[in-house]
């Protein structure tokens, strides 16, 4: 298992973070998603073996966010 934290831009509101939360927690492989809207940054709790970094931020980008 492995924990990573993005830096997100763009997220501004409680829907932008509950968006992130509940898309990311749906994918094979993460285990525990924490957003902090605050700090503008996504932790990620994930198995490498079912899943890659590059996957997880993809799938922000696709939500309209950025990841620098």
């Amino acid at each position: 298992m492995i924990q990573q934290v993005l830096k997100v831009e763009g997220m501004t509101c409680q829907h932008c973070e509950q968006s992130v939360k509940e898309t990311l927690s749906k994918m094979s492989g993460v285990q525990c998603v924490e957003v902090q809207l605050d700090a503008k940054t996504v932790t990620v709790d994930f198995d490498e073996s079912l899943i890659q970094l590059s996957e997880i931020s993809d799938q922000i980008i696709e939500l309209g966010f950025e990841v620098p």
